[in-house]
C-alpha cells in the first residue's frame, strides 16, 4: 500500500512514512494510491464481532505490512480498553429508523478518541522500533487537542504541542488540554480562531528547515492514519443495523470534513452507504459549497458548537481530489485560489460529490431547539454538535427501511451551560473526570505570530 499527495508533487510513501509525515511536503494530503475493498462475504463475516476485531480487519489493508498481525491486533485491543461502554460505539434509537451513534465513551468523551487512542499506539510502536523522537504539532477547535494530549502524554518518543483558539472552546475542553501535568505535552492558547491555529500549523510544516530540525508530525485529520481509524465505526454501526443487506444514511456534524470523509472512505471500500449528509452550524461553508459549488471563506462566528467553528475545511481537499478524477493539478489550483478567498468547484466535480454527499445547516436557535426536542421526545441529552446532526437528520427525505444514523460526537457534559439552558438538565461528568475543575492549569498564551510560536516550541523541546 502506497500513498500519494492530493497536490501531486510529493513522493509516494508507505503507511509508516505517511503517518509520521502528517502533511505531504507539497502541502497536500495523503490518500491511498488504490482503495482497498471488502467483499460482501467478508463484510458479512464481521457482523457480531467485537469492535477491536472490526478495527483490526478494516485498518489492516491500509497499513501495508507496517505492523505484524499480532502487533496490529494488540493495538486495536488496547486502544479501546478504557472506553466506558462495552459496545464502544452503541446505537440508541430516537425515532423510526433514526439512531444516535454514541461516539463519546472514550477517555476524553469525544469521537476523536476512536482515532487518537489507536494512532497513538501506532506512533509509539513505530518510534520505539526506529529509536526516534518526534514533535507533534496540532490545531484544535475543541476535541482533537484533548484526545491527542491524552494519547501521547508521558510518551518518551513524542513532544506534543496543541494550539487552540483562546476563549473559543468550552471550559471542559480547555481543562482537558491544560490540566495534564506530563512534561511532554503542551497546550497553547492562540489569539484568534481555529482557522488561525490551523494556518500556523500548516506554515510550520511548510517551513522545510523547521520541519526537519524539529522532526515535525501532525495528528489533525490531515494525518491519514486519523481518517483510517475513524472508518471503523461506520463499519461497526452499519453492521449492527443489517449491512451488507441494508443500506445506511449517516448524518455527520462536521467542520473540518474529516469525520464525514472517513464515511466516504468506508463507502469506497464497499460498505453500503446510501448517503453521507454534512451537518453544519452557522459556520456553513461546507453547506454552501455542497449546495452551490462556491467554496468561499467568510467570518468565523462563535457558537455553542465550537468544534465546528471553522471556515477552512482541510479534508474537503481529499473529496475534491476524488471528485476531480484524482487530477492533482486541478486540486493544486483550487488550494492556490483559496489563498485569495475561495474558488468555484467545477460542474463535473460538484455533480460527483452530490452523488454521495448532502448537507444541511443549523442556526444557534435551531441548535437549542434540537437539544430541547430530543430530550422532551426521548429523554436523551445531546451535546450541541450532536443536536446539529439530529436537526439535519430529521429534515432529510427518508427512504422506507433505510436507517439514518446521526453521529453523537461528544458527551453533553462537555458543554454543560448550553445543554442546561436548552433542556433544563445539568449533566454531570463521569466520576473519573469529576475533579477536573479543581486541577491546576498549565497553558502558554500567545499572539497569532508564527516566529514567536516556533521559538517557543524550540525552547520547550530543548529543555
Amino acid at each position: 500500500m502506497r500513498y500519494i499527495s492530493t497536490r501531486g508533487k510529493a513522493p509516494r510513501l508507505g503507511f509508516e512514512e505517511t503517518m509520521l509525515a502528517g502533511l505531504a511536503e507539497d502541502g497536500g494530503l495523503y490518500l491511498p494510491e488504490i482503495w482497498p475493498t471488502v467483499s460482501r462475504e467478508d463484510l458479512a463475516a464481521l457482523a457480531g464481532k467485537p469492535y477491536s476485531e472490526i478495527a483490526y480487519s478494516v485498518v489492516k489493508p491500509f497499513t501495508g505490512g507496517a505492523f505484524s498481525e499480532d502487533e496490529l491486533r494488540s493495538m486495536a485491543h488496547d486502544a479501546y480498553e478504557r472506553f466506558g461502554h462495552e459496545a464502544k460505539c452503541p446505537l440508541v434509537q430516537i425515532g423510526t429508523d433514526l439512531f444516535l451513534l454514541e461516539l463519546f465513551h472514550g477517555p476524553t468523551l469525544a469521537f476523536k478518541d476512536f482515532a487518537m487512542q489507536f494512532v497513538g499506539r501506532m506512533f509509539e510502536t513505530v518510534l520505539r522500533r526506529r529509536g526516534k523522537r518526534i514533535t507533534i504539532i496540532g490545531a484544535t477547535s475543541g476535541d482533537t487537542g484533548s484526545a491527542a494530549i491524552e494519547a501521547f502524554r508521558g510518551s518518551e518518543f513524542v513532544n506534543a504541542f496543541i494550539l487552540y483558539p483562546h476563549g473559543r472552546v468550552s471550559e471542559i475542553q480547555r481543562r482537558q488540554m491544560t490540566t495534564p501535568d506530563d512534561a511532554n505535552v503542551h497546550a497553547i492558547a492562540v489569539d484568534g480562531h481555529f482557522d488561525d491555529c490551523q494556518a500556523l500549523v500548516k506554515d510550520m510544516f511548510n517551513d522545510a528547515d523547521f520541519r526537519s530540525e524539529m522532526r515535525l508530525s501532525g495528528v489533525n485529520s490531515i494525518n491519514w492514519a486519523r481518517i483510517v481509524a475513524q472508518i471503523v465505526y461506520y463499519f461497526a454501526s452499519a453492521l449492527a443495523l443489517g449491512s451488507p443487506e441494508r443500506k445506511v444514511v449517516f448524518t455527520v456534524p462536521t467542520g473540518n470534513f474529516g469525520d464525514v470523509f472517513a464515511g466516504y472512505a468506508a463507502k469506497l471500500m464497499g460498505l453500503p452507504v446510501d448517503r453521507l449528509v454534512v451537518a453544519t452550524n452557522q459556520n456553513d461553508i461546507l453547506h454552501r459549497a455542497l449546495e452551490s459549488g462556491e467554496y468561499r471563506k467568510s467570518a468565523v462566528l462563535e457558537s455553542i458548537s465550537p468544534s465546528m467553528d471553522i471556515q477552512v475545511s482541510s479534508n474537503f481537499e481529499r473529496a475534491l481530489f476524488e471528485a476531480e478524477g484524482r487530477d492533482a493539478p486541478s486540486v493544486y489550483e483550487y488550494m492556490d485560489s483559496l489563498k485569495s478567498g475561495g474558488f468555484t468547484v467545477s460542474e463535473n466535480a460538484l455533480s460527483r460529490i452530490k452523488e454521495t454527499f448532502g448537507s444541511g445547516r443549523c442556526s444557534e436557535t435551531e441548535t437549542f431547539s434540537a437539544i430541547r426536542s430530543v430530550y422532551e421526545e426521548t429523554g436523551e441529552v445531546v451535546c450541541p454538535h450532536t443536536a446539529v446532526g439530529v436537526k439535519v437528520a430529521k429534515e432529510l427525505e427518508r427512504k422506507p427501511g433505510v436507517p439514518v444514523v446521526a453521529l453523537a460526537t461528544a458527551h453533553p457534559a462537555k458543554f454543560p451551560d448550553a445543554v442546561e439552558q436548552a433542556s433544563g438538565v445539568h449533566v454531570e461528568l463521569p466520576k473519573r473526570m469529576a475533579n477536573i475543575r479543581e486541577k491546576p492549569e498549565r497553558v502558554l498564551h500567545m499572539a497569532n505570530n508564527l516566529e514567536e510560536l516556533k521559538s517557543a516550541i524550540k525552547e520547550r523541546c530543548s529543555t
